[in-house]
């Protein structure tokens, strides 16, 4: 579904990523993980076309999106999950999902996305009509994650769900993410909880200072000595 080719990029003369080559199949879960700084972030705003890449190649279903406007990428199926959430504060959980349904191919199935979303984050129904400034930072997430489902995309980007949340939420967020690969939904997720991560991904990329450092399925890289050592304590 997604590959990426010795794709490199940056912030203006600060190169953030060099050569790095992934690939997504579809109904996948992958993990990229790795410490903070490692370039996780600019990963994922590179693919959703947020910064440019310099060189290298991004393909999407058999075509390139290295040069496509990032408005016009959700339409070729790719949503974006950002840090931090970034909802509109001072809309309604409800009118922030319906934020996530403007295409117009994906009007005609607000209401069946609604139900399914509600379904998935049986909170969000009950917070339906509250302001989502007001919302924990948990629940937050929730509406986040509602939010890009609401397009149907083929391929969902999750960005750090897991960063600021109290335990019991960072569970219940793993929990959704599991169940939605079981339903056959596409995930790119970075991570820095690396444990809880490779315990629903399906594979996994290490990502240091740039670079792709090693991969493998979950359970490879759970078990090599430089995880259980730098990341997992062990």
């Amino acid at each position: 579904m997604l590959v990426l080719n010795n794709v490199s990029a940056g912030y203006g003369s600060f190169r953030a990523l060099f050569d790095v080559s992934l690939e997504v199949k579809a109904g996948e879960t992958v993990a990229v993980i790795g410490p903070n700084g490692a370039g996780k972030t600019t990963l994922l705003r590179t693919i959703s076309r947020l910064i440019d890449s310099s060189a290298g190649e991004m393909v999407m279903d058999g075509k390139p999106i290295s040069r496509v406007p990032a408005h016009d990428l959700i339409a070729r199926g790719i949503a974006h999950v950002p840090e931090n959430r970034r909802l509109f504060p001072r809309l309604t959980v409800e009118e922030n999902l319906r934020m996530g349904g403007y295409l117009p191919a994906a009007r005609g199935q607000f209401a069946h996305r609604l139900e399914r979303v509600y379904e998935l984050f049986p909170r969000m129904r009950e917070r339906r009509r509250q302001l989502a400034g007001t919302l924990s930072g948990g629940e937050q997430q929730m509406c986040a994650i509602g939010r890009a489902l609401m397009s149907g995309p083929k391929l969902l980007l999750l960005d750090e769900p897991s960063a600021g949340l109290a335990p019991v939420m960072v569970q219940a967020i793993f929990e959704v993410v599991k169940s939605m690969s079981g339903e056959g939904y596409t995930v790119l997720i970075v991570e820095q909880n690396i444990r809880q991560v490779l315990g629903i991904a399906h594979r996994g990329y290490l990502l240091e200072t740039g670079r792709i450092r090693s991969s493998g399925t979950a359970a490879e890289l759970l078990a090599t000595d430089e995880i259980k050592q730098a990341y997992l304590g062990m």
